[in-house]
C-alpha cells in the first residue's frame, strides 16, 4: 500500500525520527526546494534534557513538547506522517511503514535511542525507564502514588519499601533525577504529606563504575557526588544491578535493597531499524556510517545522532558520544551536504565540535565543562538554565518553563503534582 503523500518532480528527502537531530535536519532543508517527509511515532517533538523534571513533577509534559505540524506550518512541500517505520527496501528506495510505503531519493535515519536493559528481563518488566515524556508521566504517577500509599500503610516495613527509591545509572540523567527527588524530599513532602516522615524517604543512586558522570572530569564527578550527598542521596559506586524482582534490587555483591520504585537510566541502545544489513550494525545496535553519515553498505541512506556510529574519526574511534549536540551538528552538515550533492559539489566530512557538557544537581547546584574550563555551583547552574531555556521549542514553552523555574526557586508551591491515569471502560 502506497502512503497518501502527494508525489511531484521534486527531490524527496525522508527523515525518520523527530528528535533534536531530525528537527534540525528538516529545518536545514526548509528553503531547499525539496519535498521533505518527516515520520515519527508521536505527533510532537520532546526535549530530552528536561524529561526528568516532568518525572519529578517540576514541569508539565506540554512545557517540553511541541507538535510537528505547528512547528513546520507554512513550510512548502513538507509532509508529516505519524507512524512507525517497519523496514527499508533499498532496491525500491522505499521505507515500509505502518501507514504504507514511502519512496525516497534520500533517506535520513534519526530514530535516536531506547533504554538498554542489557537483556535483563526482570529489570525491563519491573523498573521504570525515563527516556520519553510518556515514561516520565508513568514514573511521576508511580512516585506520587507511593507517597499516598505510604501515608495510609500501617506496617513499618511495607511503608519503608514504598519510600525507597533506587536510581540505577550515574550519568547526567541519574544525577539530575536524584537531585530533583532529593529536593522534593526536603522541600515538598513535609508540606504536602505532613503525616509522613520525609526523613525516612531513601534515595539510592547506584552505578557500576567507580564514579558518577564518568564522561566528565574527575573533579566534576566529585563535586556532583558531594552536592548529592549534602542533599541526602545515598551514593553506591561499584554496584552493578543483576536483578530486580519481588520489589528487591539485587547487586553483584549479593547485597539487596527493597524498593517499590527503581528508575533505570543505566544505558541506551540505538533504535532498531529493519532492512539495514547486519554488517552495518555496530556496538550498542548503532548503525555504522562513514565520515559523511552515509550508512555502510547502503546507497542514499544516512544515519545521524544516537542511532549512528561514525567510523574513521581518529578523535572518536569508538564513536561519538550520544549527546544532543552531536545529533544537531550532524543534521546541520548533512542537510548542507545533500544540497551540495544535488548541485554536483564536493561534500564535507563530519567533525564534532565539543561545546561542553553540563549536569544540574539541584537549586544553585550544577557542574559544567566548557572547553578547558571546569566549574560548578551557582554559575554552572545559571548557565545550565540559560542553555536549556534557549533550546526549548516555542516562545510559549520557553515562557512557561522560565516562570516555573522562577516560582520553584522562591517557594516550591506548585500545583503540578497530579496523578493522572487513563480510565479504561469495558466496551460491550
Amino acid at each position: 500500500m502506497r502512503a497518501n503523500i502527494r508525489r511531484n518532480e521534486l527531490t524527496r528527502v525522508v527523515v525518520v525520527g523527530g528528535g533534536l537531530g531530525g528537527i534540525k535536519m528538516v529545518m536545514g532543508l526548509r528553503k531547499s526546494g525539496f519535498q521533505v517527509v518527516l515520520i515519527d511515532k508521536n505527533n510532537y517533538n520532546q526535549f530530552p534534557p528536561l524529561i526528568y523534571q516532568v518525572a519529578s513533577a517540576g514541569l508539565e509534559p506540554s512545557s517540553i513538547s511541541f507538535p510537528f505540524r505547528r512547528l513546520f506550518q507554512g513550510m512548502k512541500h513538507f509532509f508529516f506522517r505519524m507512524g512507525e517505520v517497519l523496514s527499508i527496501d533499498e532496491e525500491e528506495k522505499a521505507v515500509r511503514t505502518s501507514f504504507g510505503t514511502v519512496h525516497y531519493h534520500y533517506l535520513v535515519l534519526a530514530g535516536g535511542a531506547v533504554t538498554n536493559f542489557f537483556g535483563n528481563a526482570n529489570v525491563e518488566q519491573n523498573a521504570f525507564p525515563m527516556k520519553t515524556v510518556t515514561e516520565s508521566i508513568r514514573l511521576r504517577n508511580k512516585l506520587l502514588e507511593n507517597f499516598e500509599r505510604a501515608e495510609t500503610e500501617e506496617k513499618e516495613e511495607a511503608r519503608q519499601v514504598l519510600l525507597n527509591v533506587v536510581i540505577v545509572g550515574g550519568g547526567p540523567s541519574g544525577v539530575e533525577i536524584a537531585g530533583a527527588l532529593a529536593e522534593m524530599k526536603r522541600n515538598i513532602l513535609p508540606r504536602d504529606y505532613p503525616d509522613l516522615d520525609a526523613k525516612k524517604v531513601n534515595i539510592y543512586l547506584l552505578d557500576a563504575g567507580d564514579r558518577l558522570l564518568a564522561a566528565m572530569d574527575r573533579k566534576s564527578s566529585e563535586q556532583a557526588a558531594n552536592d548529592l550527598r549534602e542533599l541526602g542521596v545515598k551514593i553506591m559506586l561499584n554496584s552493578m544491578v543483576t536483578d530486580y524482582k519481588d520489589r528487591e534490587v539485587v547487586l553483584s555483591s549479593g547485597q539487596t535493597i527493597k524498593a517499590e520504585t527503581v528508575i533505570w537510566v543505566s544505558g541506551v541502545k540505538a533504535s532498531p531499524m529493519g532492512g539495514v544489513p547486519e554488517s552495518s550494525i555496530g556496538r550498542g545496535g548503532r548503525i555504522l556510517t562513514d565520515r559523511y553519515n552515509k550508512v555502510k553498505g547502503m546507497e542514499h541512506v544516512y544515519a545521524i545522532g544516537d542511532q549512528c556510529l561514525v567510523e574513521g574519526d581518529e578523535d572518536y574511534p569508538n564513536g561519538h558520544p550520544q549527546l544532543a549536540q552531536v545529533a544537531i551538528q550532524q543534521a546541520e552538515l548533512l542537510a548542507k551536504n545533500i544540497l551540495r550533492m544535488e548541485r554536483g559539489e564536493d561534500i564535507k566530512p563530519f567533525a564534532y565540535r565539543n561545546l561542553g557538557t553540563m549536569a544540574t544537581i539541584g537549586r544553585k547546584k550544577a557542574v559544567a565543562e566548557i572547553w578547558k574550563a571546569r566549574f560548578g555551583g551557582f554559575s554552572a547552574w545559571l548557565l545550565w538554565l540559560v542553555v536549556h531555556l534557549r533550546s526549548i521549542l516555542g516562545v510559549k514553552n520557553k515562557t512557561v518553563v522560565f516562570l516555573n523555574w522562577m516560582w520553584n526557586y522562591f517557594n516550591y508551591r506548585q500545583s503540578l503534582r497530579l496523578i493522572l491515569k487513563p480510565i479504561i471502560k469495558d466496551k460491550k
